[in-house]
């Protein structure tokens, strides 16, 4: 009994027992081998002396479930080809109209009051990333990049509590602002007034402003409305549509199309900021100077 504690407590604590363990499971396979004789004797027998019944059935129920996991197949096949025709569409989008890029989300923050992921994309990957490129899923607007690495990207989703979206109403214009909550599942809308045209199911829609985000992506739904009299404001909340705790596959988006913009002034391009040596620059006079004012 002690010899065994002390191997057992050896065995937990140390490596030492793995070379006596190697060395028994050798000695000891030859027994079990003879253990186990009896068991496999009678499994072979079994085998061997199935009935021709029984053999049939198995062979017509492997029969069925060979033809469906063939057509199953036959769908993953069809689903595949239509992948590679997506991706195929998006990558001449890149060619004919705004310009994007496909990315694969790494890992998710589990900081509960944080809604950040991280991306596949850097600055290394030659395509222009830049701090605060927005980017959307198959279903709307997901957020905006924060920072960027040499091989992959911290991305802020729209929910976190540090964002905010400028949006307009798609039924009438109307422009408001949504700002994160920490909910995947909703955003606030502050600063509406009672009296504002807003009903529950409109569709809320990117609106330029602040030249970060493009015009006209979907970002979120209206879902409740209330409007207490002694508030100058309502409280609105909205439902984001794009699918934040699922997307594996995300699209980044440049908004002034193939060059990314100034990072001074968002609404200005790098590539208006280059001297364009084709023309040559101008200084338009005015043909008769202006006559100063007598000051009183």
């Amino acid at each position: 009994m002690l010899l065994s504690v002390t191997l057992m407590t050896l065995d937990h604590r140390t490596s030492y027992v793995n070379s006596i363990r190697s060395s028994i499971a050798v000695l000891v396979y030859p027994v079990q081998y003879l253990v186990n004789f009896p068991g496999n004797v009678g499994d072979w027998a079994s085998d061997s002396l199935t009935s021709r019944k029984t053999l049939q059935e198995d062979n017509a129920t492997l029969r069925t479930q060979n033809l469906i996991l063939t057509t199953q197949l036959q769908k993953l096949n069809f689903i595949e080809s239509e992948n590679i025709q997506l991706r195929n569409l998006l990558e001449s989008s890149k060619r004919v109209g705004e310009r994007i890029l496909i990315a694969e989300l790494l890992s998710v923050d589990m900081d509960p009051y944080k809604q950040q992921v991280t991306i596949n994309k850097g600055s290394a990957s030659g395509d222009d990333i830049y701090p605060g490129q927005p980017f959307v899923d198959a279903k709307g607007v997901m957020g905006k990049l924060m920072h960027v690495a040499p091989f992959s990207s911290t991305a802020l989703l729209i929910t976190d509590p540090d964002h905010t979206l400028p949006v307009q109403v798609n039924r009438n214009g109307l422009r408001a602002i949504a700002k994160g909550t920490g909910s995947q599942t909703r955003l606030d809308i502050p600063h509406l007034p009672n009296n504002a045209d807003i009903k529950i199911g409109d569709l809320l829609v990117t609106s330029g402003l602040g030249c970060v985000f493009p015009v006209g992506y979907p970002a979120a739904t209206i879902v409740e409305i209330n409007i207490d009299p002694s508030l100058p404001f309502a409280q609105v909340l909205a439902e984001p549509i794009a699918e934040l705790d699922r997307s594996r596959e995300i699209l980044l988006v440049w908004p002034g199309g193939k060059a990314k913009p100034n990072p001074a002034n968002p609404c200005q391009l790098e590539s208006d900021l280059k001297p364009d040596n084709t023309m040559p620059s101008k200084t338009i006079q005015p043909a008769h100077p202006a006559k100063e004012k007598p000051t009183s």
